[in-house]
């Protein structure tokens, strides 16, 4: 790994120099007396984390101990990574060249934008450690910047020194986007929730590097995200970001436009498959997308923020929405059409997210049936093999990941994991990972479903078909599945049938 150095501030001598060097030497002198306030407000963050396990979805993975960083905002706040603290079940900062830990409290999380606010036990800690100024403009492109934090190699606090190489607006968490700043400078595990400073203000929050063979790659939140995730939580919830969900497509193919019969002046983005096909909803087929409030959309998409900055046109859309809507013009049919087009922080699909919760699941028998998560979905990813079987048979998970979800399917039931070891199960292959489709010829619309129809079932046989090719169907006895349920959570270790929501719907008379 490569050591840090601090980044070290020249001094000035007047005697000698002109007005011009007096004052830029004064300037840097300044710096210098800023710098260790700075370093007062940057904190070391411990957390004890507790994650969930999608696979044994009754228990959490073993706990793991993280440090990381975070800074001092306005409010007698300290601002960090929710991915720092997102499953801790404790966590605790210590103040740079501190002996002492003070216990935190998390009191805001956004998954998504990687965001996330503590508070502490012991409000008198921050009479001597001030917030850090936040800058009110993006930086500039080449920009000098200090990242501050406590990565890994050592316990005293690092500063690395770089410049401003990108700014963009990007995809963070699905289905989440927002502006980023790239950095080359070094960005390490620990960094995470560490302020970058630009002169003696906060220009953002270090979140991530980009790994494998790069290096010097390193990404920051920049304020304006903070301050819109700041915002949303001041009356004590959050929300989330509005955003767009249509498919859309670049209008760079000359036949493409010679088939929409387009004029030369315009440009946008076609709209390839609108986020909803109902009469009301203002975008269809073929529209092409000219501006989002006042500020054309090119051909790519992007729309100019200066003259050295394009982004994404979406960038716009969380800074003017207002009352769940976004103004965009349209070119349909040749005609220029101003919309107000519907915009949301919420995009349900099958597969769901945690949100820093743990899945909900339901034990029956030997079988462990849960809700489909991304991070089920996500543990998949190092395994290619197992992706490509999943696609071959063409499983949900792979097939319906996005598919909103509807009266008929509102969300994806798997078998978390395989057979409990019981006889029940003999002769029948190991059936994790499949999504269940039917119970006894009903089909399964969520867990909860599932739940009340076995709860229900006066049948005495239990037949289960699952939704992808290649699948057995599973037949067992009713009654002794309901028999041997309990030996086989006891013979497990297993302390509950069920998740707290799923055991309400078991033990609920029939029919109510």
């Amino acid at each position: 790994m490569t050591p840090f150095k601090r980044c070290l501030v020249g001094f000035c001598l007047l005697c000698g120099f002109d007005a011009a060097t007096a004052l830029a030497s004064s300037a840097r002198a300044a710096d210098v007396e800023r710098a260790p306030a700075i370093e007062n407000s940057v904190v070391k963050v411990f957390a004890t984390m507790r994650y969930p396990d999608p696979f044994k979805p009754w228990s959490k993975q073993a706990p793991s101990e993280v440090t990381a960083s975070g800074v001092v905002i306005d409010g007698k706040r300290i601002l960090t990574n929710a991915h720092v603290v997102l499953y801790a079940s404790q966590v605790q900062i210590q103040a740079n060249a501190a002996g002492d830990k003070v216990p935190a409290t998390v009191v805001a999380v956004a998954p998504g934008i990687d965001l996330a606010v503590l508070q502490l036990d012991d409000a008198a800690f921050f009479d001597t450690h001030p917030p850090v100024a936040r800058a009110s403009k993006l930086p500039q492109i080449k920009d000098a910047v200090l990242a501050y934090g406590f990565p890994t190699g050592g316990n005293s606090l690092s500063i690395t020194k770089g410049i401003v190489s990108r700014i963009e607006f990007v995809a963070y968490n699905y289905p989440v986007s927002g502006l980023r700043i790239q950095v080359d400078a070094a960005i390490n595990p620990g960094n995470s929730g560490g302020p970058a400073i630009a002169g003696d203000k906060m220009i953002g929050l270090a979140f991530s590097k980009l790994g494998g063979d790069t290096q010097n790659i390193g990404y920051i939140i920049p304020n304006e995200e903070v301050d819109l995730f700041l915002k949303d939580i001041a009356d004590g919830h959050y929300d989330g970001k509005p955003a767009i969900y249509d498919e859309l497509q670049t209008l760079e193919n000359p036949a493409l436009r010679e088939f929409l019969k387009l004029d030369k002046a315009v440009e946008g983005m076609v709209v390839h498959r609108p986020y909803k096909s109902d009469a009301s909803y203002p975008l269809k087929e073929w529209d092409v997308l000219t501006r989002v409030g006042d500020t054309p959309i090119d051909n790519q998409g992007m729309v100019k923020l200066d003259k050295d900055l394009r982004v994404s046109f979406a960038y716009l859309v969380q800074r003017l929405a207002n009352d769940g809507k976004v103004p965009m013009t349209v070119v349909r049919a040749g005609k220029t059409l101003p919309i107000q087009l519907p915009v949301s922080a919420q995009h349900p699909t099958l597969v769901t997210d945690l949100h820093g919760g743990y899945p909900s699941y339901f034990i029956y028998g030997p079988l462990v049936f849960s809700t489909a998560t991304w991070q089920l979905v996500a543990s998949f990813e190092n395994n290619a093999g197992l992706l490509r079987i999943l696609g071959a048979v063409k499983s949900p998970l792979i097939t319906r990941a996005l598919d909103p979800p509807d009266a008929e399917t509102e969300e994806l039931v798997v078998i978390s994991s395989p057979f409990f070891p019981h006889k029940l199960a003999n002769g029948y292959s190991n059936p994790a990972g499949s999504v269940v489709y039917s119970i006894n010829g009903t089909h399964v619309r969520s867990l909860k479903h599932l739940v009340a129809v076995l709860r229900d079932l006066k049948d005495p046989f239990v037949t289960i078909e699952f939704d992808q090719k290649g699948n057995e169907a599973l037949v067992f006895s009713r009654a002794a599945m309901l028999a041997a349920t309990d030996d086989i959570l006891t013979d497990n270790g297993v302390r509950a049938q069920g998740s707290p929501n799923m055991m309400a719907v078991w033990q609920e008379k029939a029919g109510k």
